[in-house]
């Protein structure tokens, strides 16, 4: 067994690294969750992911998964046999339709390549086409995990105005949210789903649904079956800032302690920083020779990196390499990917220095790995992160 010394690099693009003060947080006894003290945490959090979310509209806080958001987004709005658009973007777009499929769901696909975001312009011809309105939400997945590769939801919610369509829009951004621009309200978002292992920096074990005004009335229309998941009863119990269920309260307060961060930084500074992080990293595979998963230079995620190998090398023998050699976890390839692709996570807390540590561990990798690439690439994505300041650097040193 080899013996590291240091810290382990989890550059996986979720769960992500939890913050010193995430953890601290976290390090609490635990609370009675029907008491005030407990109420003041709960009207704490449901604020805050209101402003998360960019919403004044309900945000439900579910102990559970992501996948469990997923649940919840559809057995509130939708009966069996109801029919719903979803694009086939990636494994986790894949996933979602599955939850269709078991709800007994009519579910229109539309198939891509994997290397794409959604294809807005069928989107458009196949909402066109439906002249009864049968089709009762659109599904895309905001930024696709398995490729990290975006589907911009704001042209989604203008195709649907374009063309009159009445169907919901509903939104997976669980590795979306806290790492790049997301608004639900300005961009008429009916269900956003999400969860606290990407973005928000915490530990797995928090979904979360965002829902509009049309949403929650199609929630209350629909005679479909739910218990755990209904919406409704989650409301009448965060009047009081409580749950009808046990709370994760420690994930809770956990997730207090990551929006407070999130706020100190600034929303829009922690856009911009993912942005900046995904240059550098593109950057880098760039002089490396190697392609990137995404195929569309508008739709590179700020989020993760996937990476393809050369034909003929297999991506998890590399990531076996990285992980052997540096301590280092790179994200494997999924389903169609599998083998082909390594991703590299750069959401969450994280920065400059960590990612210059994570691209030289990809580059020492693909050297030791015999993996066909040419040198230069850290020096490349170092480029990228030095021009950020040097401007105001050099007005410092004057002053």
């Amino acid at each position: 067994m080899t013996v590291h010394t240091g810290r382990h690099f989890l550059q996986i693009p979720g769960p992500t690294n939890v913050p010193d003060r995430v953890l601290r947080a976290m390090d609490m006894p635990t609370l009675d969750h029907r008491g005030l003290e407990f109420a003041e945490l709960g009207f704490a959090v449901l604020a805050a992911m209101q402003r998360v979310f960019r919403t004044k509209q309900p945000v439900i806080i579910f102990p559970s998964s992501g996948t469990g958001a997923w649940e919840a987004a559809m057995v509130n709005v939708f009966a069996p046999g109801d029919k719903v658009l979803m694009c086939e973007t990636g494994q986790f777009a894949v996933l979602w339709r599955g939850i269709a499929d078991k709800f007994k769901l009519d579910v229109d696909f539309i198939p891509s390549d994997w290397r794409h975001g959604a294809d807005l312009a069928e989107i458009e011809k196949r909402l066109i086409a439906d002249k009864q309105h049968a089709i009762k939400a659109v599904c895309v997945v905001h930024n696709e995990t398995s490729t990290g590769c975006l589907t911009p939801p704001l042209e989604v919610r203008k195709i649907l105005d374009r063309v009159k369509h009445p169907a919901l829009l509903m939104v997976d951004t669980i590795s979306g949210l806290g790492s790049m621009e997301y608004e639900h309200d300005a961009w008429g978002i009916d269900v956003s789903v999400a969860g606290s292992q990407k973005g928000l920096m915490l530990p797995p074990g928090l979904g979360f649904n965002a829902i509009s005004e049309k949403a929650l009335a199609a929630a209350k229309g629909n005679p479909g079956m739910r218990s755990y998941w209904d919406w409704q009863e989650v409301i009448s119990f965060n009047k009081l800032g409580t749950f009808p269920y046990t709370p994760a309260t420690n994930l809770l307060y956990g997730l207090r302690e990551a929006v407070k961060m999130l706020e100190e930084e600034g929303l829009e500074n922690v856009w911009a920083r993912h942005k900046r992080h995904s240059a550098a990293t593109r950057a880098a595979v760039k002089v490396w020779g190697l392609e990137t998963q995404c195929a569309d230079p508008n739709a590179h995620s700020p989020a993760l990196t996937g990476v393809r190998m050369p034909e003929g090398h297999d991506a998890d023998s590399f990531r076996k390499v990285v992980l052997e050699n540096f301590d280092m976890s790179l994200g494997t390839g999924l389903n169609k990917v599998k083998g082909k692709v390594f991703r590299i996570g750069h959401i969450g807390h994280f920065n400059d220095l960590m990612l210059m540590g994570t691209l030289a561990g990809v580059e020492m990798g693909l050297d030791l790995a015999k993996v066909p690439h040419r040198s230069g690439g850290v020096l490349a994505a170092m480029d990228v992160l030095k021009g950020r300041d040097a401007v105001p650097m050099a007005k410092a040193q004057v002053a």
